[in-house]
């Protein structure tokens, strides 16, 4: 009996230790990915200036610039007589703000959430409250270790123009924020 009840501490023992570890390499990387995306927005850094993130399916890269806050998906409040892609209002360090499901906007399905998915807030300097819906925070990317794809599709919305491919071969679309701010579409949320 007194072995059971031991081994059973051992194991919960072993199980925190596990969880701890865990948390403390998400903080890590969470710093470190911070610290970097800080040195690229000052300019101190100029190999990284990518932020890669999963839109839907689609491999997507931000500029750096155009990037806010990215916080966990929180309460999400809907809106009522508005667009499908537009998800609702989230506050956002205190600050309402429009979450955009870029891939539904785009025609493709809604987007699931998870425990992966981010809400990627638009820089300051954009002069719009918004922020898109990411299926997964995908880490800095450089582009100089990419290759542009001169054959991307001739209809693609301006803010989606650009692609490139990486040393894997997976296709990463390049989204200006400054230009889908400006798109028609976008503007008009109301049904």
């Amino acid at each position: 009996m007194t072995e059971t009840i031991s081994d059973n501490r051992l194991e919960l023992a072993v199980k925190k230790s596990d969880v701890d570890a865990r948390r403390t390499r998400l903080r890590e990387f969470q710093s470190q990915l911070l610290e970097r995306m800080q040195a690229a927005r000052s300019g101190s850094d100029t190999s990284v200036s990518q932020l890669g993130v999963m839109i839907g399916q689609t491999h997507c890269l931000l500029d750096l610039q155009q990037v806010g806050e990215i916080v966990s998906v929180g309460a999400v409040t809907k809106v009522p007589l508005t667009q499908d892609w537009y998800l609702g209002l989230a506050n956002i360090r205190g600050s309402l703000t429009s979450v955009i499901d870029l891939a539904r906007f785009q025609g493709f399905g809604l987007s699931a959430i998870d425990k992966q998915s981010r809400v990627v807030a638009f820089a300051a300097g954009l002069s719009f409250n918004s922020a898109l819906l990411v299926s997964r925070v995908m880490g800095l990317h450089n582009l100089s270790d990419m290759q542009l794809r001169t054959d991307s599709a001739a209809d693609a919305a301006p803010w989606s123009a650009r692609q490139y491919t990486d040393r894997e071969s997976r296709i990463w679309t390049q989204l200006d924020l400054s230009l889908i701010v400006q798109d028609p579409r976008f503007l008009h949320v109301g049904l």
